[in-house]
């Protein structure tokens, strides 16, 4: 399967990503994917190449590209509770000066030109997911880009329900993709579980939100001490469900 490291022409500079996508001189959906906090790193590219081998254009753009190429972080190959704070002293940040509206709006906008004048990929709406802070910057693509984005999923989600102008949750009335949110037990509160999901419904969002039984924040990455194989396969058939029934030409 083809993979390759290559740049992306930004309003801010040069964004480096890795792309995924099928060995069959055919034109395939894109997913556009988003990383957690952590980064782009061996077990995101092992995440893309799986799920280009569904049939699937994969892009993971490093969102930190204004600091520098991947890998931004000096992470250990296992990131367990010992390891935390001295990786969350790294990242966080640079997370808060990366991930900021304006910054991931004309990033997303880049990304979305990016992909439109790919040979691999085919005519039609995208879909776009993240994994934790990914979270967000999924549902902000899909919000600003309604007409294109035709399905959004994030798997243990952070910061979309926030008492900020801008907190995603305040933009699901833009969106026209079907949504599915797969929640760690305890991400979020009942209260705003159901803020969400109310906000969504009347949206007309779809799948909306999920809790995976036995779960902890961060259960798809099986670099981390929050590992869950049962919550991994669980986020696989949720995501390859979700993206066969939205997206055209597959």
């Amino acid at each position: 399967m083809p993979t390759k490291m290559l740049t992306i022409p930004t309003p801010d500079g040069r964004a480096d990503a890795f792309v995924a996508f099928p060995d069959d001189g055919e034109r395939h959906p894109a997913v556009l994917m988003y990383s957690d906090a952590f980064g782009l790193r061996p077990v995101i590219r092992e995440m893309a190449r799986e799920l280009a081998g569904q049939g699937y254009y994969v892009l993971v753009p490093n969102f930190y590209y204004r600091h520098g190429p991947a890998p931004v972080f000096e992470l250990p190959e296992y990131i367990d509770e010992g390891a935390r704070p001295a990786v969350f002293a790294q990242v966080m940040p640079l997370l808060k000066a990366h991930t900021t509206t304006e910054r991931s709006l004309r990033d997303a906008d880049a990304y979305l030109t990016f992909l439109a004048g790919r040979p691999e990929v085919s005519a039609g709406p995208i879909a776009v997911t993240g994994y934790c802070i990914g979270s967000l910057l999924a549902l902000r693509t899909a919000a600003a880009h309604p007409d294109e984005v035709a399905a959004v999923a994030g798997f243990h989600p952070g910061f979309v329900v926030t008492d900020t102008p801008e907190s995603p949750h305040r933009l699901v009335p833009t969106l026209k993709a079907e949504v599915h949110l797969g929640l760690a037990e305890g991400d979020m509160t009942p209260e705003i579980i159901s803020e969400l999901t109310q906000a969504l419904d009347a949206a007309g969002a779809g799948d909306t939100c999920e809790i995976y039984p036995g779960t902890v924040h961060g259960f798809t990455m099986s670099d981390t001490d929050a590992f869950s194989a049962a919550g991994l396969k669980r986020h696989w058939d949720r995501l390859l469900s979700l993206l066969d029934r939205t997206l055209t030409d597959k």
